[in-house]
């Protein structure tokens, strides 16, 4: 059987069509439609399109619906180039990195601040542009693969937002593409069930936040099923490169090493982290120096020890601090929180027996929860990682969680910003929950439901 079979459109079922129609009816509403603030739309149609997503994973039940489907989701995500980023202002600072860089400037050089001051003008970095950024005060925290898209995509329209968008979406479809290609072939590959693949191919989480939205996720999933891809098949140089490409659009995909060295082996992974490290040296090479390190290090110190939205144990352990010392205690827990995620995996990876590479995709799920549940920050969009590894286990918790994240726009629905801790309350019993009765029970809740 070929990747994508030719598939007669007068054997599709009526129902089919009315599915699909309808679910690119609600995404393209959403991709079009409301603004950050307007959470009653949002949860409204995010609501509506992922009981349509349900409704379809439950009748899907032959090749020939499952990739009529894919072919939905495809569509899907060709609807949205044209929809300028509604739900983030994100674009602002990709496109302001973006001139910078064609005007032959670092980004981790300069807050942008510096160039609103007299004689530090840059064409193109308008005042206009910086009252839209949402990061005024910190440097910019993008890796090189988004860096090259926003520097392409600028060259390319250097006047117009909108077709430096357009631009960038181009890029993430394309990628996205692949990923669906790589699912189908993974699953098969590994065992797992190929309607696997419509748990990331037509979630809406995943479908407004990285083609809508323009966040990166799309571009690092690409080059993780791609790395995985080339590693179960033993190219494992190749495999290397393109794990480096994925660190390289986001930076998460490093918590996954500890577990490939008890699958390489140590005299192979010598060589698979030289090669991995090279590649990364010769895509972080033309941001490197003294800027770059004092610019990432800056980032990343606010990333740990300021930002917070929507965190699990850290708010907690922020509760605790409170009822202790009166204030919040960011600065200690953050930093604490992130060597305890790193000690975990560590852990985790050494006690784990298991050489197969059909395990290893639970195991970078344990990671990247795990990072997740003690970071202070998780953004809609974080939630992207697990689900696309979600296919190849047996756990389905990470589906729930992309419908119940996207309640956290509620954040953004009054004038001045509040975040309401109940719905992020809510969120995390339930997700925490159906995590816990998977994993003790062996079921997933979505195949129980429907």
């Amino acid at each position: 059987m070929s990747i994508w079979p030719k598939i007669e459109l007068s054997s599709i079922p009526l129902r089919f069509w009315g599915l699909g129609l309808l679910f690119l009816f609600f995404i393209a509403c959403l991709g079009f439609g409301p603004t950050q603030s307007d959470f009653g739309w949002i949860a409204g149609l995010h609501g509506g399109a992922f009981l349509l997503y349900l409704a379809i994973y439950r009748e899907v039940d032959s090749h020939r619906g499952l990739f009529f489907f894919l072919g939905v989701a495809v569509l899907a995500r060709i609807l949205l180039v044209g929809a300028f980023p509604q739900l983030s202002d994100d674009i602002y600072r990709f496109i302001w990195d973006g001139r910078l860089i064609n005007h032959g400037i670092n980004p981790f050089g300069r807050l942008p601040a510096y160039y609103m001051q007299e004689g530090h003008e840059i064409p193109g970095l308008s005042p206009e542009l910086f009252s839209e950024l949402n990061s005024q005060k910190y440097f910019t925290i993008y890796p090189p693969v988004a860096q090259a898209t926003f520097a392409a995509a600028t060259w390319l329209f250097p006047d117009s937002l909108v077709g430096a968008s357009v631009v960038m979406k181009l890029f993430l479809l394309s990628l996205e593409a692949g990923s669906l290609i790589l699912l189908l072939k993974l699953l098969s590959r590994l065992g797992f069930p190929e309607k696997g693949a419509l748990l990331y191919a037509l979630n809406p989480m995943i479908l407004i936040e990285v083609m809508g939205n323009l966040h990166f996720e799309g571009a690092m999933a690409f080059f993780l099923l791609l790395s995985l891809w080339w590693m179960i098949n033993g190219r494992y140089l190749l495999s290397a490169g393109a794990l480096a490409f994925s660190v390289a659009a986001k930076l998460l995909p490093l918590l996954f090493c500890f577990f490939l060295i008890r699958r390489l082996g140590w005299r192979r992974s010598i060589s698979f982290f030289a090669v991995m490290g090279l590649v990364l040296l010769l895509l972080f090479s033309p941001l490197l120096g003294g800027a770059f390190f004092s610019g990432m290090g800056s980032s990343l110190r606010l990333y740990f020890q300021r930002f917070e939205f929507n965190g699990s144990v850290y708010y907690l352990l922020r509760w605790v601090g409170y009822q202790l010392s009166g204030y919040n205690l960011i600065k200690y827990f953050g930093p604490a929180l992130a060597a305890c995620t790193f000690l975990g995996i560590g852990l985790a990876a050494l006690i784990e027996r298991r050489r197969d590479w059909r395990s290893l995709p639970e195991m970078m799920l344990f990671a990247i929860c795990l990072y997740l549940a003690f970071t202070p920050t998780v953004h809609p969009w974080y939630a992207s990682l697990p689900l696309v590894l979600a296919p190849f286990t047996r756990y389905r918790f990470p589906v729930l969680w992309t419908a119940l994240i996207s309640l956290t726009y509620i954040n953004y629905s009054t004038p001045e910003y509040h975040e309401y801790l109940g719905v992020v309350a809510l969120e995390y019993i339930a997700v925490y929950s159906v995590a816990a009765w998977e994993w003790k029970s062996g079921k997933n809740w979505l195949e129980a439901l429907i």
